[in-house]
């Protein structure tokens, strides 16, 4: 059995035939390289995900945030605990008894913007490798699967 390799000594990846594992090796190719950027602000591509979408939407019921991040309420529930321990986030009482709203704190919004420089470096990166005009098309390509 032969080892491909490609040009930085990694194995090379055959072409998934599986339209998902493509789409969840490209995801996890992707997390890693944001991931390293965001480490530096002790972020996680997920936690600066939340807290850029807060800043800029202001607060969020956990089922919209949910939603708006294509994630289970669950699993959104569990990714926003760690941001509240830290102060990044504070988590009240919505409308009613089953509804928890999700707000940035003054110092979410620090580091969120203190990560904002890691991001775009992590975003300039993708694109200098991808290509800009290419990773722009990339997006709209999969907002098109997202809302499939």
């Amino acid at each position: 059995m032969q080892n491909d390799t490609d040009k930085s000594g990694r194995a090379a990846q055959e072409p998934a035939f599986c339209n998902c594992l493509a789409l969840r090796q490209a995801a996890r190719h992707a997390t890693q390289l944001y991931d390293r950027h965001l480490a530096a602000e002790g972020l996680k591509t997920s936690q600066y995900s939340i807290l850029a979408k807060l800043l800029r939407l202001g607060p969020q019921s956990i089922g919209a945030l949910a939603d708006m991040m294509v994630m289970d309420r669950t699993t959104t529930t569990r990714a926003v605990r760690p941001l509240a321990r830290d102060g990044l986030v504070a988590i009240a009482p919505g409308t009613d008894e089953r509804t928890r709203m999700v707000r940035i704190t003054a110092a979410g919004e620090k580091r969120a913007k203190a990560a904002a420089a890691a991001w775009r470096a992590a975003q300039k990166e993708f694109e200098a490798g991808y290509g800009g005009a290419e990773a722009e098309k990339l997006r709209h390509d999969l907002a098109r699967v997202v809302a499939v």
